[in-house]
């Protein structure tokens, strides 16, 4: 049974891509690193992490990138032999430009040393490439306008500005005229363009509505490469904005693929709202499902007609229950599910020492540049998890401790630190404050030398942590972790994550280390 979403915890805007009767989604990484998760899967039920190709500083620095800018909606096919990777690197969010620059990288293999990458184009972001049966190849985009509301090609776009494409060369590049091939419905901010081919036509699929409660994805089709472009009936073959009642929710931004069966497959980025006391939250971020598909009068639609995929689709495959996690840090290398901020040299920040991962405080928690902070995702709305941390800070500009984080305005520690002399666990938030990332203390907490056990149980909305074993502070606001938290769903992008994190606020360097995680989902 196929039950979705499928990849759990942040991973949006699936790109599907299948090879033989292997499939694989490429999703979008955001500021973490290192960049674009790709999973693999035979049955479509059960994913495995299978590589994050963008993992050395030729492809990829983020080092000052805000947050939730870096990798966004990456597009990944297999043509030639190789597969291909295209994805955007944004290094600004607010204001009226973007800065999104478009690469290609390459690899015969899904798991191997990717190439170098080659810039493309700069014009705006979800980038895809598309191979044509005759072997020409083209690049598309969404098209960013800075100059604002009333400039661009469809009123309900304003700053998207419509999907551009150009025929584009792997040692020539960029060849002919730049067509503007589609704009939109009057959904508006129209963007994530994935070119098709079957039959007679060419199709598009492109996500509408913004990535919140009103999004979408959207069919269009032409018997011409470069348009015009008709589209589908029903405008949206999957939404869930007629459907506020739902359990999975902001279902849009998707890819098509034809199954070795038979079968016909849209993937599309979604979230699981949860009520917080404040709002609807998705602490899991936006997530990845599957929809099965079927060809009426040559367009797509759902297989069970309208425009809300199933929570659940029978296959012939058993999902794999999710176990609990625990690692001592023992091994050579970071264990696959972790990931770290923006840079592209993590030795700064962390080493193996074969005996525990040690952490090198640097810059705070509010750094774009080098922050030590090393996690994973929430893949459920309730988890529990803890670490056991060997540290001594020598006064309280050093720290070290567990995490529950979504930016530098959305987080709440447990840190080890030293007050007054006496060595403490400090318990302290940013509770959504944006702009100003205003720090709020819930206490001090007296811990003995030696090692330290810190906890964090978490269910939906509230959280509480733990020193040794016994519940200390308040309970938590959850729900400020989350998309919706803070400055909201449309500058939050990625999703809750729970990790280790040292800083050391004079510069010098201090370290910590962890000589066990342990994780487990609560369901």
């Amino acid at each position: 049974m196929l039950e979705n979403p499928v990849i759990r915890g942040f991973n949006a805007d699936p790109s599907f891509c299948r090879v033989g009767e292997d499939y694989y989604i490429a999703t979008s990484t955001f500021e973490w690193y290192p960049g674009v998760q790709i999973h693999h899967s035979r049955d479509l039920v059960n994913w495995t992490l299978v590589s994050r190709p963008l993992r050395r500083a030729s492809q990829l620095d983020m080092r000052g990138n805000p947050d939730s800018c870096g990798i966004w909606a990456p597009c990944l096919s297999h043509a030639d032999g190789k597969f291909w990777l295209v994805y955007t690197d944004v290094k600004r969010l607010d204001g009226a430009f973007k800065d999104a620059h478009n690469y290609i990288v390459t690899c015969d293999t899904i798991n191997g040393d990717w190439s170098d990458p080659t810039h493309v184009t700069s014009s705006g972001f979800d980038p895809s490439l598309f191979h044509d049966t005759d072997g020409r190849k083209y690049f598309l985009n969404m098209r960013w306008n800075h100059r604002g509301k009333g400039t661009g090609l469809n009123p309900a776009n304003d700053l998207f500005d419509g999907i551009e494409l150009q025929e584009w060369h792997p040692e020539r590049g960029l060849l002919g005229e730049v067509t503007t091939i589609y704009t939109g419905t009057s959904l508006g901010l129209t963007e994530a363009p994935h070119l098709f081919r079957r039959g007679n036509y060419y199709y598009l699929t492109t996500a509408e509505g913004g990535t919140g409660y009103d999004h979408a994805v959207t069919l269009a089709r032409s018997f011409a490469i470069r348009g015009p472009y008709q589209t589908q009936p029903q405008s949206h073959i999957i939404t869930a904005r007629f459907s506020p009642d739902n359990p999975i929710q902001r279902m849009g931004h998707g890819q098509y693929v034809e199954g070795h069966d038979g079968r016909h497959w849209h993937s599309y980025l979604c979230g699981r709202p949860q009520q917080g006391p404040h709002r609807l939250f998705c602490a899991t971020g936006r997530e990845t499902g599957l929809a099965e598909m079927v060809w009426r009068d040559d367009w797509l639609w759902l297989k069970d007609g309208g425009q809300l995929p199933p929570t659940t689709i029978d296959l012939p495959a058993t999902r794999i229950a999710a176990t609990p996690v625990e690692h001592d840090f023992t091994g050579p290398t970071l264990p696959p599910e972790f990931q770290w901020l923006r840079t592209p040299h993590p030795e700064r920040l962390f080493q193996m020492t074969g005996r525990a991962l040690r952490l090198t405080g640097r810059e705070s928690l509010g750094s774009w540049f080098e922050q030590s902070l090393v996690a994973r995702r929430q893949d459920e709305p309730a988890y529990e998890a803890e670490a056991d941390f060997l540290c001594d800070p020598p006064n309280w500009q050093r720290a070290a401790g567990l995490i529950t984080y979504y930016n530098r305005h959305k987080f709440h520690a447990a840190l080890i630190t030293r007050e007054a002399g006496a060595r403490v666990v400090t318990l302290v938030s940013c509770e959504g404050d944006w702009p100003g990332e205003a720090l709020t203390f819930h206490g001090h907490f007296a811990v003995a030398d030696g090692k330290v056990t810190l906890g964090v149980t978490v269910d939906r909305a509230s959280q509480r942590f733990t020193v040794n074993g016994q519940g200390v502070g308040p309970t938590l606001d959850a729900s400020i972790v989350s998309d919706e938290g803070g400055r909201g769903e449309h500058a939050s992008f990625t999703g809750a994550f729970v990790g280790v994190v040292a800083h050391d606020l004079t510069g010098q360097g201090w370290s910590a280390d962890v000589t066990r995680f342990r994780y487990a989902d609560r369901i």
